[in-house]
């Protein structure tokens, strides 16, 4: 039971926000005593529930930019592939990331979101292809589905509202979420995925969390209070980064 009740909680925190919680199942599942190789294959597959609901709830809310997910997924699927193959010093990288969310959470808390879509400015699509594509090869190299940057990197930079950049974020995640799973049944066979009656709890649990985050997030919390909580995810994965 503290397993589901923990998994519930991670799932509603990151769906709130548009993410979808990979880090914190896998932080959980780790702290339960599964095994190191059925716990990755677990995470992907609630990260694709979570964020499947996730992107529903966004884009019915109507906070969705078509316009500026197109080019960051195009971009970041085969860059997020790159970096998966790419193998870097775990330790420097770790450090060099928590850093990064440590001060994105900072800048998130301290920084006042214009309210005024009009103050929003979306660059030139090429700067957006540029941006999913740095985005997704740090992905690939760090094992997310990226939105852990790209939430708070087109807020801070003043692209979308708070609520528009979690729709775009929680859709980021889902396709890069699929293709790391589709890839690691790839790799290792239908074999890797997990089984499905241990799963099923699971899913449903990570299921009513995000999908009354993700409700709430689209529809329910402020702007300044998504900023917040995505100030306080960050906060979190950095901990998780920095402390091993």
């Amino acid at each position: 039971m503290p397993l589901l009740i923990a998994l519930a909680a991670v799932a509603f925190l990151y769906a709130s926000v548009g993410h979808a919680g990979a880090s914190g199942y896998i932080a959980v599942l780790a702290l339960a005593g599964l095994p190191a190789p059925e716990i990755r294959a677990i995470a992907l597959v609630l990260n694709v529930l979570v964020a499947s609901v996730g992107t529903l709830q966004f884009v019915a809310a109507g906070h969705f930019r078509r316009d500026v997910f197109v080019p960051l997924a195009l971009a970041s699927v085969p860059a997020a592939l790159i970096g998966g193959a790419i193998a870097l010093p775990a330790t420097l990288l770790r450090q060099l990331i928590g850093a990064v969310l440590l001060f994105s959470a900072w800048r998130l808390a301290a920084h006042r979101t214009p309210s005024d879509p009009q103050a929003m400015q979306v660059p030139r699509r090429q700067v957006v292809a540029l941006t999913g594509g740095t985005l997704g090869l740090l992905a690939g190299l760090t094992g997310t589905g990226g939105g852990i940057f790209l939430t708070p990197w087109m807020i801070l930079r003043s692209w979308l509202l708070p609520k528009q950049a979690a729709a775009v974020s929680v859709a980021f995640i889902l396709v890069n979420s699929i293709a790391g799973l589709a890839g690691l049944v790839l790799r290792q066979g239908v074999a890797a995925l997990p089984d499905p009656g241990a799963l099923a709890p699971l899913a449903v649990v990570v299921l009513v969390g995000g999908t009354l985050g993700a409700y709430g997030g689209s529809r329910r919390f402020s702007s300044p209070w998504i900023r917040r909580l995505l100030a306080v995810v960050l906060l979190i994965a950095a901990w998780k980064l920095l402390a091993v």
